[in-house]
């Protein structure tokens, strides 16, 4: 019989798991929210992973076909070129978020990309933008009270006499 690699990656997802629950069930109710409503989905998710493993049963072949293949006849140049773009644009949303704090910078990428990689109009990049803006600021800031550090820009300006 062969070793099965998920057997102690599901297991050590559950203990992770498990302390993350543990230790935040000790903190205020806001600061262990994120926690336990991560952390109890993934442990009992990693404990089914974990029986599944352990029974030793195999997927069917039709399970098989309708599983997620990525596309095999992508050109290298063209699968390079995609993966630059990706991080291009991974490292420009950490750059906005360090300049003008994560409140500007989630409308600020989200217009810039619609706009230029996802070639859409003007009305709908700020209609999406604001729609983007509006929900990370009602969750976080309104309704979990967790305002956002400013970024550079704005803290240099509010240094300004």
């Amino acid at each position: 019989m062969r070793a099965n690699p998920s057997l102690p990656l599901s297991l050590l997802v559950m203990v992770v798991s498990a302390w993350a629950v543990l230790a935040a069930t000790a903190w205020p109710w806001k600061a262990a929210l994120f926690p336990l409503a991560i952390g109890i989905p993934v442990f009992l998710l990693a404990a089914a992973e974990f029986c599944v493993a352990a029974t030793g049963r195999r997927a069917s072949a039709e399970a098989l076909a309708v599983d997620f293949v990525a596309s095999q006849h992508v050109d290298r140049s063209l699968a390079l070129r995609r993966t630059v773009a990706t991080f291009t644009w991974l490292i420009a949303f950490a750059g906005l978020i360090v300049a003008f704090g994560f409140s500007l910078a989630i409308p600020i990428f989200v217009l810039l990309y619609l706009r230029t990689a996802g070639g859409e109009g003007w009305l709908r990049s700020l209609v999406l933008s604001l729609v983007a803006w509006a929900c990370v600021h009602g969750l976080f800031v309104r309704l979990l009270a967790l305002p956002f550090p400013e970024g550079w820009v704005q803290a240099g300006l509010r240094a300004l006499p």
